[in-house]
């Protein structure tokens, strides 16, 4: 079933609100996960290392199995208490016990072509070329209002004067960068012609 983005956040704020007001009873929900708490072989408190908040850990694993088994966030933690994002509960992914990945692991870009529901496999190369394709088709167009993408005159002093501003493509850089690499991606992101460009860490 097709939904629209409007529909979606519809959705989204009632669930929310019927979870807020008990309309959906989850207990069932709380009884299965406190009858069936995770098992782990050995415990280690840890920090998750994607952004700068410093949200703390708790990693399990087995000796039966080679790599991370499971991640909860550290109740005991003063920042996070317990607390975890989507990116830092995924840590197991990332993570390797003596070199061996865990088979959770993505290892290829994956792409869903328009009218599609299945995610597919791809090669680097192919997710690089397509990308650049779609930037270059994207800065050399023009948007749904029929004006152009990037290349655009402006009355500056009484001239027209062509300007490079691309309003077809938003960047948002990742609180994982440190200095240089937004510095770079900036650089990229201005000389492309990007006006939209935001960062997630950004206060």
């Amino acid at each position: 079933m097709a939904i629209t983005r409007r529909e979606f956040l519809k959705y989204s704020a009632v669930t929310g609100a019927a979870l807020t007001l008990g309309i959906f009873d989850i207990k069932p929900i709380e009884v299965y996960a406190q009858t069936n708490p995770p098992v782990w072989e050995s415990l280690t408190i840890s920090v998750c290392c994607y952004c700068g908040v410093g949200c703390g850990v708790l990693v399990g694993s087995k000796s039966s199995e080679p790599y991370v088994t499971y991640v909860q966030g550290n109740p005991d933690h003063p920042i996070n208490k317990g607390s975890l994002c989507s990116k830092g509960s995924a840590l197991a992914q990332l993570r390797t016990v003596d070199g061996a990945l865990n088979p959770k692991r993505v290892l290829t870009p994956k792409v869903r072509r328009p009218g599609s529901s299945e995610w597919t496999d791809i090669s680097w190369d192919t997710a690089l070329t397509e990308i650049a394709n779609h930037i270059k088709t994207t800065r050399a167009g023009v948007d749904e209002l029929g004006d152009p993408n990037t290349i655009t005159e402006e009355d500056i002093g009484g001239v027209l004067t062509p300007v490079n501003r691309c309003t077809g493509i938003a960047n948002l850089g990742g609180a994982a960068l440190d200095n240089e690499e937004c510095y770079l991606l900036a650089k990229l992101m201005r000389a492309l012609g990007l006006v939209y460009i935001e960062h997630q860490a950004r206060i």
